[in-house]
Parts: structure tokens; C-alpha cells; sequence
């Protein structure tokens, strides 16, 4: 069947709806986590935002709660990259990514040499300080490793945690509330702070991989999910192949996105409100709506693209969403939203610039 052809700002409206970003919210950042199936998590404060403003009104207070009850966990699925996950969902996405990701690891562990032999023990000695529902910061798993004859110094601390979450023995669980007011993580066992893993074959767990993406995401296309899994094509062409009469696709501007019948069946029912056309989002650094996909022209002008990664280092700036597409950035000074808009906006997209920043300082007081 021929894919339906359709205008980019469908797309984006598709996209929103999948997002929780317009459209119905989300009763809990639990909710969103499931919504998504793994929100970008390498900047905290930036994720927990990401996480509340999909939301029908959670502060940070109740994100970090989440994050204490086990509700939501964080840990490196795929890319190399922290991501808020569902606790459910982990093992399988896991089965997937890892055999891919440790075998990139190989060069970097000799330069740091690390063998088999120090996985092992680190692995024994953080299991031992742990079982028992303990969880340990990251400085004092260091002492504990220094102390077991397990040297930390330099990266191979991090790539032992690394690699331990990779393989499924750690995650990133309960809240650390620092002395200066930023909150962190400690690290638990994922076998304890975790339900038994799904039992599903390969391509089972692939398909279930591209159908939660799209759920969360879509419509998206083959590049991009490929691109958010660090999978492979021929894994995508399977996944779509399991997933059958789920999907359909979709034409816009002469590219192919996939996308569920469920999101097209749901926007068809709940037609787009003025509010929801005329809204202004403000979403924080590395929101998925940004880099959930490989290709952001959707999304993004190339002329402002500078402008969020400045540099092109790898540090997304907040954005301003407006109509759909970014409009410009933002940053807060104390408890005030700052705006950078790309140009002037008009009074109405300012007063509901202006709505969302209230909301931002409502989740953050």
C-alpha cells in the first residue's frame, strides 16, 4: 500500500501527540518514562524536566520521588548515552544493544587496561557492597574498588561502572541530594531495583524496540530508529516485518516515516485544538523532541543549528518550541527564564512564552 502523503506540520502534530507534548499528558513522570521507553538522561536537571513537562503539572519534588521508589531508572540502553528508562523495560532493550555496544568498548578498555579479569572483580566487589538493597555513590564506589585493589584512576573508574550497567549488573537508582542543592544518583543493583526481564526471542525484542520507539516517537523513519538504537537496518526491516498491520507509513516532502495506527487512529479522533496550534513550548537541553530522531530539519532550520550546539560541541541548549519547530533558546538565571528567541516573537507567542515559563518555575520551586 502506498504511503499517505501528508504536510510536515502533520508530522510535528503526530510527533507532539506521540511525545505527550501536546494533546492529552501524562498522569505521572513514571508514565512518561513508558510513554517514551527511554528519555536522553546524560544532563539530570535537563531530564527530569523532559520528564515532568509531559505531565499534567509534576515538580521536580515528584520526578525525584519516581527516581527514589524505583518508578523510573536511569542507565546507558543504547548509544552510550544515559536515558530514563522504565524499570521493566531495561534487560530487554539491553538484549538488544549490548553485544553491539561492549564489542565498540574493546580499543578504549586495552588503552585503559582493562581485562576480563578487573570486570570480574569489580563486578564481585560492588555486588558484595550492595546485595541487600544498598545503593553507593559513585566517589565512594571508587574508594570501595581503590580499597579492594581495583584502581579507579582516570576513566577506568567510569568504564567499570560503565560496562558493569552495560551487562546488566548496575543502574543509576535513589536520589543523592548534594550540599550545594544538585541533585544526583547512587548506583543499586539492577537485579534488585528491577522486575524479572521479559522472556522474548530476538526479533521479538527488536520489534518490541521499534514499536515502542514509534509509540514514543513516531512517526519517525528507518534512519532514525536506527540512529536511536545504534542497531542495524536489516534488524529494522525484521522489526517491521513482525510488527505487521501495527504500522503503517507515511509521505512528507518526499520522505517515508513510520508511524502506528494507533497515534494516526487517536489524532483522527482528537482533531488539533487552537490551543495546542498556537502553544510554545519550552523544553529543556537533549529533549527527545530534538534528538530523538537522526535527521532534525524537521524541527530545526540548518541556519540555527549553531545556535543549539554552539560549537558543535555536543551540548544541546534549551529550546523554544513553537508551531512545532524550534524557534530559539533559552536559559534560566536564578529562578527567571531567560528566552533567546531567533527573531522577534509576536505578542501572542510571547504571552504564551511567558505561560510556559511559569509552568517551568512552578515544577522547579
Amino acid at each position: 500500500m502506498p504511503a499517505s502523503r501528508v504536510r510536515r506540520a502533520d508530522l510535528l502534530r503526530l510527533r507532539r501527540l506521540a511525545q505527550a507534548i501536546d494533546g492529552p499528558r501524562e498522569p505521572d513522570p513514571a508514565s512518561v518514562a513508558r510513554r517514551l521507553l527511554a528519555l536522553q538522561g546524560q544532563d539530570f536537571a535537563a531530564g527530569c524536566w523532559a520528564l515532568a513537562l509531559r505531565t499534567t503539572g509534576a515538580t521536580q519534588a515528584d520526578v525525584l520521588a519516581d527516581l527514589d521508589a524505583g518508578r523510573i531508572i536511569r542507565s546507558w540502553p543504547m548509544r552510550g548515552t544515559l536515558h530514563f528508562v522504565p524499570p521493566e523495560d531495561l534487560r530487554w532493550m539491553l538484549s538488544v544493544t549490548t553485544e553491539r555496544m561492549v564489542a565498540g568498548l574493546a580499543l578504549r578498555q586495552r588503552q585503559l587496561e582493562l581485562e576480563a579479569a578487573d570486570f570480574a572483580r569489580a563486578a564481585e566487589v560492588v555486588t558484595a557492597a550492595l546485595t541487600g538493597g544498598r545503593s553507593i555513590s559513585r566517589a565512594d564506589l571508587m574508594t570501595v574498588w581503590e580499597e579492594a585493589g581495583i584502581s579507579a584512576a582516570g576513566q577506568r573508574g567510569y568504564h567499570l561502572i560503565y560496562f558493569l550497567a552495560q551487562t546488566g549488573l548496575l543502574c543509576w537508582g535513589p536520589v543523592v541530594r548534594a550540599g550545594n542543592g544538585n541533585p544526583s544518583q547512587a548506583l543499586v543493583l539492577l537485579d534488585e531495583w528491577a522486575p524479572p526481564p521479559a522472556e522474548l526471542s530476538p526479533d521479538e525484542a527488536v520489534a518490541r524496540f521499534l514499536l515502542r520507539y514509534l509509540q514514543g516517537h513516531g512517526p519517525a523513519t528507518v534512519r532514525d530508529f536506527v540512529w536511536w538504537t545504534k542497531g542495524t537496518v536489516a534488524g529494522a526491516k525484521t522489526a517491521r516485518a513482525v510488527l505487521g498491520d501495527a504500522l503503517t507509513t507515511l509521505e512528507v516532502d518526499g520522505t517515508e516515516y513510520l508511524v502506528t495506527t494507533e497515534l494516526l487512529d487517536r489524532a483522527q479522533a482528537t482533531p488539533e485544538t487552537r490551543a495546542e496550534k498556537e502553544a510554545v513550548h519550552l523544553l529543556p537541553g537533549f529533549d527527545e523532541y530534538l534528538l530523538g530522531y537522526q535527521d532534525r530539519s524537521p524541527i530545526l532550520d540548518d541556519e540555527h543549528a549553531e545556535l543549539i550546539v554552539p560549537g558543535n560541541n555536543g551540548i544541546f541548549q534549551p529550546i523554544i518550541v513553537a508551531g512545532g519547530r524550534v524557534v530559539g533558546t533559552w536559559r534560566r538565571d536564578g529562578g527567571r527564564v531567560v528566552p533567546q528567541p531567533f527573531a522577534t516573537l509576536t505578542k501572542a507567542r510571547a504571552a504564551r512564552l511567558e505561560r510556559s515559563a511559569r509552568a517551568y518555575a512552578t515544577y522547579s520551586a
